[in-house]
């Protein structure tokens, strides 16, 4: 069997971590899809956000430079960051073009195909929403803060996560979650890169609804930081099956035995890391862990 051609393969959550799961993924071409959180608001993507208004682009654009495959003039000007003293320094350009896109009133996931077509990036990608939204959180002292930068620098434990204002989950982003065949949540930042697109109702319900995909949940190869990195593995997978309406996770893919979780949880437990950075996932490692588990279902 031929999974490439055979099954549908669905990666939600944002940034670095996602990238690296969908460049793991690219030889599965259009039936692999990446659902990319859009709630960032810090660096380039929130002072963009904060002059332009419009939904976080930082995430997708990272997914889609860890999907080039062929170096040309247009991925070079689409990764260009620019540096020096003015107000430009420090903006990514494929933000500003994607920004200038949605300006003209062009649809955030039509912004994304243009992009996509002109760069030869094959794996689909789609935005959480189109519609911009923060991350909002509320601390077990009562306190809420707003921004997934405020939200990583917060010092107390949080007690529950949302979306503010509340917006719709885009259409193609529900039916690609009904007809997956494997549905990944991570590797990455766990409540602003993993969490965000669960928080969209339309999303949590769509993986529920759907019994045939495989849940497979990638853990990270290194500790977080913040809020994030006080919960522990459990906490993490009890959060994500609340979200998705209480599916369970069927596997657990890490690199770490967690003897006291194995009754609740299948762990497929191996070497993931890159050869070079312990910290990141080897992408062709990540993909046959993937294949593997798309065979057995």
């Amino acid at each position: 069997m031929n999974v490439y051609t055979s099954k549908k393969v669905v990666a939600v959550g944002g940034g670095h971590g996602l990238g690296r799961v969908l460049a793991a993924l690219k030889d599965f071409g259009g039936n692999a899809t990446g659902i990319v959180a859009t709630t960032d608001n810090g660096g380039s993507t929130g002072r963009i956000r904060h002059c332009q208004g419009g939904i976080a682009w930082g995430d997708t654009r990272n997914c889609i430079n860890q999907l080039i495959t062929e170096p040309s003039i247009s991925s070079m000007m689409f990764e260009y960051r620019f540096k020096g003293s003015g107000e430009l320094d420090g903006h990514n350009l494929g933000n500003l073009m994607l920004t200038a896109l949605d300006n003209l009133s062009v649809r955030p996931l039509d912004a994304i195909n243009l992009v996509r077509d002109m760069l030869k990036v094959a794996v689909n990608i789609l935005p959480m929403s189109e519609h911009p939204s923060d991350l909002t959180a509320l601390s077990v002292e009562g306190k809420w803060v707003t921004g997934e930068t405020s939200v990583d620098e917060m010092t107390a434990d949080l007690k529950r996560l949302d979306l503010s204002p509340k917006v719709p989950a885009t259409k193609e982003a529900v039916i690609a979650l009904e007809q997956a065949d494997a549905i990944i949540l991570g590797p990455g930042s766990f409540l602003t890169s993993i969490m965000p697109p669960l928080l969209l109702p339309e999303l949590g319900k769509a993986i529920a609804r759907n019994s045939k995909a495989k849940l497979i949940f990638v853990a990270n190869l290194s500790p977080e930081y913040g809020p994030a990195g006080r919960m522990d593995l459990k906490q993490k997978l009890e959060w994500c099956e609340r979200a998705c309406q209480g599916r369970k996770i069927d596997v657990i893919l890490g690199d770490t035995e967690h003897p006291d979780l194995k009754q609740h949880w299948h762990f497929a437990t191996q070497s993931l890391a890159s050869a070079n950075h312990d910290w990141r996932h080897d992408r062709n490692k990540l993909r046959l862990a993937i294949e593997q588990q798309l065979i057995q279902t």
